[in-house]
């Protein structure tokens, strides 16, 4: 319930979109209304957008809706807002264009007359033009690099050049970096080149270098590849190279990924391993270096080994062994950790070792007391009091897969192979969260092939190879009420 004193208005950036007129969120019992002017419009089939109810004097309006784990990565407020009124007339476009763009639902239809792509690039130029406070400049620039995500070869507006040239002047550093990406997104050679430059320079910001090899690495720039060889050796951007060579082939990526292999520390091995698993010359390079004991076979996680068998077939099979298919007697396996996992060893077991054990093996994926990956379900509220739910889950992850955290398989035309769960999807994008990233942004239209999988990420036998007391005392931890404090 709003209040009826409101106090003056102030700007709030809200997911790389800015709206006017925003006034300071008057506090409900939960604290995370927010009354502004955004422009109201027709529902649609978006899982993103639906509509909200709220007690007078506001009306039925819509609900913008933004991941959590991505309002940390922008530093935006975790709250939902809420839209006051429509906003009418040439206004009312332009946000309304905002608001597609940063939702990427560029040619979503919203009324009797379609906003096209070409008609919201014009009329967010146009905004853009209008304002000089760099916070605002900011927020649009960040709602046109999202909804451009992982395109190439957009067409700029008519007067984005002239723009560019004087944003590419702000006194604001993020004004004139967001504008150099938005450029590479249009083409601008100029733009690819200071990005290129910046990558080569060490003595610029490292964030600025990933950023700046971030974006080409998202525009397929062929240059780039040449660059990450000098970046194996900066610890700082590492792994940002090893994984660049999962964007982009390099015929010589596996020659040297291996013979950094045994020096690097773990992370990075795994982040080796996880690239090489994405191209059929690179998982042929990695095979060979199985066979002869070069990797040895026990660093192969099992997502890594999926990936291996769907690019090589049973030639990996030949050298590697099947991947662990379920045990047919599945309650024979969860006797025999019931046995192990006696009210009498389970009291004696130690959380705080088995918190080390789940950040080892399960905190990739999986949230608990709000930490955690996100391709998992959240732990934090399953029945993990009920030993037979957490040994049927880890015994069998994938008895029972849940429509939104089913495996999904993508190949790409360029023969890049993605393994994860879907997080986003539009007509023109598919966004995977995989193990080793959070937002991997695919164009639909480089997919070649796309499989569910009735599989679970998360892979069988993960039990089977622990030691008794570390099995009990990951169950420990997992029955745990409230956070403990993790053993050295």
């Amino acid at each position: 319930m709003h209040s009826a004193s409101s106090p003056g208005p102030i700007n709030v950036r809200y997911s790389g979109v800015f709206t006017t007129d925003f006034h300071s969120p008057a506090r409900s019992q939960s604290g995370d209304h927010c009354a502004a002017s955004v422009p109201a419009f027709p529902t649609r089939q978006c899982p993103s957008l639906s509509l909200a109810e709220l007690r007078p004097p506001v009306r039925l309006v819509r609900e913008f809706i933004w991941p959590p784990e991505q309002c940390k990565l922008e530093g935006i407020p975790n709250r939902n807002y809420h839209a006051r009124g429509p906003i009418t007339g040439r206004n009312m476009r332009q946000y309304f264009a905002s608001l597609l763009l940063m939702t990427s639902l560029l040619l979503l239809p919203v009324s009797a007359q379609a906003v096209d792509e070409p008609q919201a690039l014009r009329l967010l130029t146009s905004a853009l033009d209008q304002v000089n406070d760099p916070v605002q400049q900011t927020a649009l620039l960040r709602g046109m690099l999202a909804g451009l995500a992982g395109r190439r070869d957009v067409t700029p507006p008519d007067a984005w050049a002239a723009l560019a040239a004087r944003l590419g002047k702000s006194e604001n550093a993020q004004v004139r970096e967001l504008t150099s990406q938005l450029s590479e997104v249009f083409g601008d050679e100029s733009a690819t080149q200071r990005a290129l430059s910046m990558i080569q320079d060490r003595s610029a910001d490292v964030a600025d270098r990933r950023r700046a090899l971030y974006s080409l690495l998202q525009l397929k720039n062929k240059q780039v590849s040449s660059l990450l060889l000098p970046l194996l050796d900066e610890e700082a951007l590492r792994m940002d190279a090893i994984r660049g060579y999962a964007a982009i082939e390099n015929p010589q990526a596996a020659k040297l990924l291996l013979e950094r292999y045994p020096k690097l520390p773990m992370e990075s091995r795994k982040a080796i391993l996880e690239t090489l698993a994405t191209r059929k010359p690179y998982a042929q390079a990695l095979l060979r270096a199985i066979k002869a004991k070069q990797v040895p076979r026990a660093d192969i996680p099992t997502h890594v080994a999926r990936s291996l068998r769907f690019l090589l077939g049973d030639d990996f099979v030949s050298v590697f062994g099947d991947v662990r298919q379920l045990s047919q007697d599945r309650e024979s396996q969860i006797k025999k950790y019931k046995q192990l996992l006696t009210p009498t060893a389970l009291a004696d077991g130690d959380a705080a070792r088995g918190r080390a054990i789940y950040n080892k093996t399960c905190a990739s994926c999986h949230t608990l007391y709000g930490a955690g990956g996100k391709i998992g379900p959240d732990l934090t509220g399953s029945n993990r009091a009920n030993l037979d739910y957490i040994l049927l889950n880890s015994v069998d992850p994938s008895y029972d897969v849940p429509e939104g955290y089913k495996m999904v398989i993508i190949q790409t035309v360029d023969g890049r192979v993605l393994n994860g769960v879907i997080a986003e999807e539009n007509a023109q994008n598919v966004v995977l969260k995989t193990v080793e990233q959070p937002r991997v942004v695919v164009l639909k239209k480089d997919i070649e092939v796309r499989r569910i999988s009735p599989k679970s990420m998360m892979p069988d036998g993960q039990l089977d190879q622990m030691k008794p007391q570390d099995v009990i005392n990951l169950i420990k931890y997992l029955q745990t009420i409230e956070q403990v404090e993790v053993a050295e």
